[in-house]
């Protein structure tokens, strides 16, 4: 039996779809792909702002791939990578696409993006028990990963991408005396901090994704090989050696504008002839900055991990699927929490209350694993001070790179519901709550009131009571503890009974907390 999904990939240059089916194995074939060069983030300064010329070639393109999906039946997995991630009026781009184009768009972290991109890579090339060092070049930013088995060692989103570099070196494609070697020290600069980690780990092979590094493979192999570049253009694996990509760097540089570019360079496609020295230069860095040799090319890429990792994470949760994205959230904790049993016990108290609830608050797995995530990483804001911890679990949740599986939309839900796990509940006054959409202000104050209860009857950090229950009775909530042998709760449901007031608001009923009979 085979499902239809099909994975778009939004990036800064382009937006891709790949439709595939995919066998109750996990594996895949792809049906159809697609390809539009959009340049969401072009004419932008520093990619602060989509104009309204970009959006409307983005929802374009994105109302021609929502009929080919809708051609084959396919379950549309959508995410959004730097230009949407980085601009102040995204919201308005992903409302578009959510009724103009009827795509409901994910905005994903750089280095959730580099985690994607690393697994659409292992499936394409037999590399899994290698150490492999994976490089993406973007229009807006790099990736780079080492992961071994399957696992990631270490990844990296960087602000480098070829429209950026262009923007800033080469306007229009035009270069000027001293402007590759500016580009080159700048290039340099930027990646010198990432360098000395990914150095110290090592990779037995690399690997390079994304429309720059099959464009530079082709070029590099174009006059020597017509085989080899029709090859990459049609989606096979190539290789790009360095003494090759050296050359072609100066071939490049050579001439001082896209026109003379694509008349005097055999396979240089016109969309490309502006932005390629910027990317060309940026890949010759990497080679050089971290010893690489010989990269392969992968014709798969972050469309086809979204792809894998969506339709394997569909009947998830924490505790099915999810290992990945529980795993991220442990170690997140660990790097911060000190008390990990209070933690745990007072988010499985937490989803006791939620499950209970389940016909009242009729969500899903989705908002449990919100609000198991919230549970275990609430405290994390005690790192930086006592006084106002819950304000800082908010940030560090919402700055972090650490959360491996989760959306920026998720984290931002996650951050929320730590942050008003005490003190004062949602405020107009709050900017970043009253930024969200209705439905997630529901969720963030049905969750978070939740929570508020549960850390409660773990006040004392004793697990002095062992387990709750919930049920309506009349017209109220009735929450009841369960009371180890001989403990003394009393804190407990003392604390518990006064945090009551932000889960009574989001059920809209009173709320009181007993002992269980």
């Amino acid at each position: 039996m085979t499902d239809v999904h099909a994975a778009i990939d939004i990036g800064t240059n382009s937006i891709h779809l790949v439709v595939a089916q995919v066998d109750e194995r996990g594996g895949f074939d792809v049906v159809t792909s697609e390809k539009e060069t959009v340049r969401l983030g072009s004419g932008t300064g520093d990619m602060r702002e989509l104009t309204d010329g970009a959006m409307d070639r983005g929802v374009a393109a994105l109302q021609r791939f929502r009929q080919l999906a809708d051609v084959h039946d396919a379950t549309i997995h959508a995410v959004a990578t730097s230009a949407v991630r980085e601009a102040e009026n995204a919201r308005v781009f992903l409302d578009r696409a959510a009724t103009e184009a009827g795509v409901e768009v994910d905005v994903i972290s750089g280095h959730e993006e580099a985690r994607l991109i690393h697994l659409g890579v292992l499936q394409a090339l037999s590399v899994f028990e290698q150490q492999i060092l994976v490089i993406d070049i973007g229009g807006g930013s790099t990736e780079l990963v080492v992961g071994r088995a399957g696992k990631v060692l270490v990844a990296r989103s960087l602000k480098l991408g070829h429209i950026r570099l262009t923007n800033r070196f080469f306007p229009n494609g035009r270069i000027e005396p001293g402007a590759v070697e500016a580009c080159r020290a700048h290039i340099r600069s930027f990646l010198a901090p990432a360098i000395t980690t990914f150095g110290r780990l090592g990779f037995q092979v690399a690997a390079g994704s994304s429309g720059t590094i099959s464009t530079v493979a082709a070029l590099t192999r174009a006059a020597g090989s017509s085989a080899a570049a029709s090859m990459l253009s049609s989606g096979g694996v190539g290789q790009i050696e360095r003494a090759e990509l050296a050359v072609l760097v100066e071939r490049l540089a050579s001439f001082p504008d896209a026109e003379s570019r694509v008349a005097n360079i055999p396979g240089l496609e016109e969309k490309r002839s502006d932005v390629i020295v910027a990317g060309a230069v940026l890949l010759e860095q990497l080679f050089d900055l971290l010893d690489i040799e010989v990269l392969t090319v992968s014709p798969y890429a972050l469309r086809e991990g979204v792809l894998l990792d969506r339709v394997h994470g569909e009947d998830g949760g924490f505790h099915h699927l999810s290992n990945i994205r529980r795993d991220s959230v442990l170690r997140f904790a660990d790097a911060f929490e000190e008390d990990r049993r209070h933690v745990e016990h007072a988010t499985d108290l937490a989803l006791q209350l939620f499950d209970d609830l389940a016909t009242v608050h009729g969500y899903s797995l989705f908002e449990r694993d919100l609000l198991e995530a919230a549970g275990l990483l609430h405290n994390v804001g005690l790192f930086v001070s006592h006084a106002a911890h819950h304000k800082h679990s908010y940030y560090i949740i919402r700055n972090s790179d650490r959360l491996a599986g989760f959306t920026n939309h998720e984290i931002e839900l996650i951050a929320q519901v730590a942050r008003y796990h005490r003190r004062s509940g949602p405020k107009s006054s709050h900017s970043s709550f009253v930024g969200l959409d209705g439905g997630d202000q529901d969720r963030v104050r049905l969750l978070a009131g939740i929570l508020r209860v549960a850390i409660a009857l773990d006040r004392t950090r004793s697990a002095a009571v062992t387990n709750v229950q919930a049920e309506i009775v009349g017209d109220d909530l009735v929450v009841m503890a369960q009371i180890a042998d001989g403990a003394d709760a009393s804190l407990e449901l003392y604390t518990a009974d006064e945090r009551t007031a932000v889960l009574a608001q989001a059920l809209g009923r009173p709320v009181t907390v007993t002992t269980q009979a």
